[in-house]
């Protein structure tokens, strides 16, 4: 597992059936951006593919590459498949789960 902030990617054994290819905006694939400062944890890296089911990202690379952030350290994920996913948190007085903002 490896985490970004509020972005973890773990390991998965495949890209779903049926998942969308996700294209470049501005030349990065955007795994989560900020609500409030419009920073974004991306990946730019052409060698490598994005696809979108359900709402969550599957990355497929066949060699490592890196998430950056304006806030954070980049970090180097080794090739493979990884689902990103996003911390959350539960409010227990509204009884409800909430993505972390980061």
């Amino acid at each position: 597992m490896y985490i970004q902030g509020d972005v973890y990617l773990t390991e998965a054994k495949k890209v779903p059936e049926n998942a969308k290819k996700v294209n470049t905006k501005n030349g990065k694939f955007i795994l989560a951006e900020g609500e409030v400062t419009g920073h974004a944890h991306a990946v730019v890296d052409d060698e490598l593919e994005v696809y979108e089911k359900d709402g969550i990202l599957y990355i497929k690379a066949s060699r490592p590459f890196t998430v950056v952030h304006e806030e954070h350290k980049p970090i180097t994920i080794e090739a493979g498949i990884w689902e990103v996913d996003r911390q959350r948190e539960y409010d227990p007085f509204l009884e409800e789960t909430r993505i972390v903002s980061d």
